[in-house]
């Protein structure tokens, strides 16, 4: 599952998806089998591969599209050409 780590559109969640029912079923399988605790290696290698997926699909949101990207950029110009910007104080609960 070779992709760029600041991709995570639709697709990539159902292959993630997809990889995290095909481990539940091999620990059914393998439960079945009375081999749960005896493949505890081969368990490993299989959460090990999924793991980084799982990773990255909880911090996706963190990723900057390329719009949020350029906006970002426009705030932060915004700011520096303004030395005087400063926050103010204002809290949206001031308003009701």
């Amino acid at each position: 599952m070779e992709q760029p780590e600041e991709t995570y559109g639709d697709e990539r969640a159902r292959q993630l998806r997809a990889l995290l029912l095909s481990l539940a079923a091999r620990i059914a399988e393998l439960d079945a089998k009375g081999l749960l605790l005896a493949s505890a290696a081969e368990l490993i290698k299989l959460t090990g591969e999924i793991r980084s997926e799982l990773f990255h699909y909880e911090v996706r949101a963190t990723y900057d599209t390329p719009e949020v990207a350029e906006n970002r950029r426009i705030v932060e110009q915004a700011k520096s050409n303004d030395p005087h910007w400063e926050p103010t104080a204002w809290q949206p609960e001031e308003d009701q």
